[in-house]
């Protein structure tokens, strides 16, 4: 069987499936992802850049779908060329977010085509003005309304859709509901535990260990559509409702979702300047390997995790896997994994007060923290990469079984395995 597996930053999610496959007999597994993207050792990766930027005369609203038939063009030459050399792939499974998989069916046809269905956008009930601080107007309501023309499309073509969360699934046109599995692709349960002899010494020589007064928070980049607005705004009455406690910050300062704030260089100089605070006691970490956020979220008292209603963090599944007690946005989709009072304390993402006072609560290191601790690392098992891989490959199944053959593109799977 020949998967060929694209990703702009590949692997991506398909981190650990692409790992499954690779040592899977009788597999062959060929990534693309663009010129930026890490690669994984032992996959043959072709690397693609598109030939120019999308034009400065187009229309702003139709700048992105510009920019995805640029990608998407890059890559069908690239798999013609592939053609030409006699390469034919049985499936392809592809993140089609940036317009990779446009033409995919151009070059091949027969190959049958798995999408992660990431995100769908709403003009109400999701992200796009949710936080009253930045106001959606009509301009960025038409932008939103014309991206969706390219999630459309790709849910359109592909055979199967992959989507991480039920929430995500909820956010896709009806009519396309059958054609798309609920499947998390997982995190790494086994590398993720609780550990009570892990230890932690910060740059200013402060050493840290689990049980003491630690309060984390993580995000790839630190902006509001994760919160950190609010969590900022939230520290200094932490800080002086516990006068010993310290707060372990990790992220860049680039944007993932959103915008720059426009009167500061990112959103973490900025909200320090509007909130600050003692640099003895908060520690803005940035971007750190994996040994060393694992050795974070170990010794953490307590995890803060806030997020728009949009996608959910891996950090917050990695965080539960490690035992941490989560007090979290009472958001889509997060209310999927977190069950107030059960595994985790929920409060309302503008809330501040309520922030500030479950987090002094988990300090105070209660018998009922201890139950919350041990029920989200319960709740992480259902997360882990092994129930992921094999949903991923049930699908594959599922795309080359006779039964799809006979009746035909978006014949629906028995169930979600998500």
């Amino acid at each position: 069987m020949r998967v060929l597996c694209i990703h702009q930053n590949f692997p991506g999610q398909f981190r650990h499936l692409v790992a499954h496959l690779a040592n899977k007999s009788g597999v062959e597994v060929l990534g693309i992802g663009r010129e930026t993207a890490p690669g994984m050792e032992g996959v043959r990766l072709m690397r693609y850049r598109p030939h120019r930027a999308p034009s400065k005369e187009i229309h702003p609203y139709a700048r992105r779908f510009e920019d995805a038939v640029l990608h998407g063009q890059q890559v069908l030459r690239m798999l013609l060329d592939l053609k030409r050399q006699g390469y034919r792939p049985d499936v392809v499974v592809a993140h089609p977010g940036w317009g990779e998989t446009l033409y995919v069916k151009l070059a091949f046809p027969d190959a049958r085509l798995i999408h992660y269905a990431e995100y769908y956008y709403h003009l109400e009930g999701a992200d796009s003005g949710f936080d009253p601080e930045f106001p959606f107007g009509l301009e960025n309501a038409a932008f939103v309304s014309t991206l969706n023309a390219l999630h459309l499309f790709n849910i359109e073509q592909c055979d199967l859709g992959i989507t991480p969360s039920r929430w995500q699934k909820s956010l896709y046109p009806a009519a396309y509901h059958d054609k798309i599995q609920v499947i998390h692709e997982g995190v790494d349960i086994d590398r993720l535990a609780p550990d009570p002899a892990a230890f932690l010494e910060l740059p200013n020589g402060t050493q840290l260990r689990p049980g003491d007064p630690v309060v984390t928070y993580v995000a790839r980049n630190l902006e509001p559509y994760r919160g950190f607005h609010c969590f900022m705004r939230a520290l200094p009455e932490l800080l002086k409702a516990h006068a010993d406690c310290h707060v372990l910050v990790v992220g860049g300062d680039d944007v993932s979702y959103g915008d720059r704030p426009g009167d500061a260089p990112n959103w973490r100089e900025k909200m320090l300047r509007e909130n600050p605070v003692d640099p003895e006691r908060v520690h803005f970490l940035g971007k750190i390997e994996y040994a060393l956020y694992r050795c974070i979220l170990q010794v953490s008292a307590v995890h803060v995790y806030l997020t728009y209603p949009f996608v959910l963090s891996w950090s917050a599944v990695e965080a539960m896997a490690c035992g941490c007690l989560l007090v979290a946005s009472d958001t889509a989709p997060v209310r999927e994994v977190i069950r107030h009072g059960e595994n985790g304390w929920l409060f309302d993402f503008f809330d501040s007060g309520a922030l500030v006072g479950h987090v002094l609560r988990a300090l105070t290191a209660l018998p009922e923290a201890a139950v919350l601790r041990a029920n989200a690392r319960e709740s992480a098992l259902a997360y882990s990469t092994k129930k992921g891989v094999a949903g991923y490959m049930k699908c594959i199944d599922y795309v080359l079984s006779e039964s799809f053959s006979e009746y035909g593109r978006g014949a629906p799977m028995t169930t979600d395995s998500g």
